[in-house]
């Protein structure tokens, strides 16, 4: 990546293309488990470029050099995703892979024995979204990063602009809600 950045610091609009098609998945990904919803999430992402390619026209070429590129994308994304959001209640948050996102692994790819398996496999990962869906918004994001994104707390720190410890401490709690609400979830069926 250190290499992409170099080609923008000599050239944002000839090298924009290419962060775009490196990040576009992920990103999208990380809006629509957000999100919820696809279309909300390719218009996160589309808002995410214009503001990352703005922002890039404006900065000189030094500072693109120094930029940590994907957890500043992140973050741009987190804000916008947060402004869309203001003062409206969120639905769920898929668990299933999102379109572009290479990373994934469905679960059902493991150890599918039986259509039997693949439905509870199915049930448990619809109940994990609307677990998910239903933490608090610092814990969601915190726990989404981590543990779908997978960025590191440096950089998830980055992204959401508060010290290590804090994310470490919102990602402690986000885990924590979650194994307490399975138990309480299972005892309504």
């Amino acid at each position: 990546m250190q290499e992409l950045q170099t080609q923008l610091a000599e050239d944002v609009d000839a090298h924009f293309e290419r962060l775009m098609l490196a990040y576009q998945g992920p990103l999208y990904a990380f809006a629509w488990r957000l999100s919820g919803n696809p279309q909300d999430a390719e218009e996160i992402v589309q808002d995410a470029f214009v503001r990352a390619y703005r922002a890039l026209k404006g900065y000189p070429g030094e500072r693109i050099r120094e930029l940590a590129l994907r957890p500043w994308l992140y973050q741009i994304a987190l804000n916008v995703f947060r402004n869309r959001v203001r003062g409206r209640r969120l639905e769920t948050v898929p668990m299933d892979p999102a379109p572009g996102d290479d990373d994934y692994q469905e679960l059902s790819d493991y150890g599918q024995d039986s259509p039997e398996t693949a439905a509870v496999e199915s049930e448990v990962r619809g109940e994990l979204a609307a677990l998910l869906a239903a933490l608090p918004e610092r814990y969601r994001a915190a726990v989404i990063l981590r543990f779908v994104q997978g960025l590191s707390y440096a950089e998830m720190a980055e992204v959401l602009g508060q010290p290590v410890g804090t994310i470490k401490a919102n990602v402690h709690r986000g885990i924590r809600w979650l194994r307490e609400a399975v138990p309480a979830a299972e005892s309504l069926r």
